[in-house]
């Protein structure tokens, strides 16, 4: 069987596979498509339905528009952190709660900053209650150090 320069697709489904601690059985079974296809998707050696991208991203707890990027269905739309996404998505180091926590604070920031000035503008200054610019305080309201440890601030 030729190859259908489909291998960047197919390694990536791989890598994201591996990423997500399943085997290509289990994935096979999560996305509802036979263990022989899918080897043969990650071989580069058939071309998927946009359909069974959609299924194999939510076995795989990914964005299905980043599969079809992949795939050249979509063309990859810049800054709006496919990148990103499919990062938090396929980290094992977190749950699916901090996973969707992460999401949502990073579309809220997106929005904000869409509509919060226009194009070229700078950014507005930070607030006085900016938690960065404002020492730290113990419980009791006094003024606590070794805040730039804390922090994590470059010398």
């Amino acid at each position: 069987m030729a190859s259908l320069n489909v291998g960047p697709l197919g390694e990536y489904i791989r890598e994201q596979r591996r990423n997500a601690q399943y085997s290509l059985r289990q994935l096979a079974e999560a996305a509802g498509v036979s263990n022989p296809y899918l080897s043969q998707i990650e071989r580069g050696l058939r071309k998927p339905s946009a359909e069974i991208l959609q299924q194999i991203a939510k076995a795989l707890r990914i964005s299905a528009e980043t599969l079809y990027v992949q795939a050249g269905i979509l063309e990859e739309r810049r800054g709006e952190g496919l990148e990103l996404r499919a990062s938090i998505l396929a980290d094992p180091l977190i749950n699916e709660q901090q996973k969707q926590a992460l999401l949502a604070v990073y579309d809220a920031f997106l929005k904000e900053n869409a509509a919060g000035r226009p194009s070229g503008a700078a950014p507005a200054k930070a607030a006085a209650t900016d938690p960065v610019t404002e020492p730290a305080t113990d419980q009791a309201g006094g003024v606590g150090g070794n805040t730039d440890e804390h922090r994590g601030e470059a010398p």
